[in-house]
Parts: C-alpha cells; sequence; structure tokens
C-alpha cells in the first residue's frame, strides 16, 4: 500500500463557512486545518499560486515526507495572504479549470479542495484524490472537465516540463475560445 502523506489547510478565516471547502475538508476529517502559519509542516510542499516554480511530480517525496499544503483564503484577498507564505517549498500548480459552483470553468481560481486534488493526481494518488473530491456533489466533475490536462501534467518529471506543456495547453485553449 502506498505511503499516504499529511495533507494540511492553512485557514484564513476570509471565506463564507458553508462554501469553505477547506473547512469541510476538515470536518470529513480528510486534512488537518491550521490557523497560523507557524504551523505548517518544515519541509512541506505549499500550494501556492503566486509561486515562481511550477508543482510536479518531483515533489513527491518531499510531500510524502513532510506533507502537503493549501492555503485557503478569499481570492480578494489571496494576494496578501500567498505573499506572506514563506514556509516549506512553494509550488504554483499549472493552468486547470474550477468546476466548485463558484468559480466553474474559471481558469486558475480553483478552491482549495481542487487545488489538493490536483496536486494528488499529479503525484498519481489519484484515489485520493478522488477521495478528498467525494465530499462534494460537484467534485468528480473537476477531474472529469480538466483529466486530459491533469494526465499530461502527471507525465512531466520536474517544473521545466510542467511550465512547457502548461504553454501548449494555454495556446491550445486560447484557441478554443
Amino acid at each position: 500500500m502506498a505511503p499516504i502523506p499529511e495533507i494540511v489547510v492553512y485557514h484564513a478565516n476570509q471565506c463564507a463557512p458553508k462554501k469553505c471547502t477547506g473547512t469541510r475538508l476538515g470536518r470529513m476529517n480528510k486534512v488537518k486545518i491550521v490557523r497560523n502559519m507557524r504551523y505548517i509542516p518544515r519541509g512541506s510542499v505549499v500550494l501556492n499560486p503566486v509561486s515562481e516554480v511550477a508543482f510536479s511530480a518531483a515533489d513527491k517525496e518531499n510531500v510524502l515526507k513532510s506533507g502537503l499544503v493549501a492555503l485557503d483564503c478569499s481570492w480578494k484577498q489571496a494576494e496578501t495572504i500567498f505573499a506572506a507564505s514563506r514556509a516549506g517549498a512553494q509550488r504554483a500548480l499549472p493552468y486547470l479549470l474550477a468546476a466548485n459552483p463558484i468559480n466553474t470553468y474559471k481558469p486558475i481560481k480553483l478552491s482549495t479542495v481542487e487545488a489538493l486534488a490536483a496536486a494528488l493526481y499529479i503525484l498519481d494518488m489519484k484515489d485520493r484524490a478522488a477521495d478528498v473530491l467525494s465530499v462534494f456533489r460537484w467534485g468528480n466533475s473537476f477531474i472529469t472537465l480538466n483529466r486530459v490536462w491533469l494526465d499530461a501534467y502527471a507525465e512531466c518529471s520536474n517544473s521545466s516540463e510542467v511550465v512547457e506543456v502548461q504553454q501548449e495547453i494555454m495556446n491550445e485553449h486560447s484557441r478554443d475560445y
């Protein structure tokens, strides 16, 4: 059986509690919630959309050893929260489309659960990705919507390759619209 990484959500208390995917994951015991950045595990991989390094399969060892962290905050105040995050290895997820009811089909604006599921999927932990998404009625739509892209990112061995594939995907996606 494959090792199961610790998943931590830093919760900034900025979103509507009923709509917050991070809080719901915590209530369902799928993640550990922390409310202070000092409690982000040392050496963990922190999903941060303003990072200059793309998340890739190369992050798997760190995730298994020290954990995966998502920063849960309002997109309106995200820049401040993400800029303040210094703990762990900061990584940005590649281009994906949201499936959550608030940002459906919007690129990059993923919910916390979507970000975690994308990272787990890229690390070939597809069952764990499906498990965290299963908490939400719309959860499996995220994988369905992004499967081809997620599979392409999962085949990349490092950040540079993810950036190349992402550029191809973005060029193709912009031609479709």
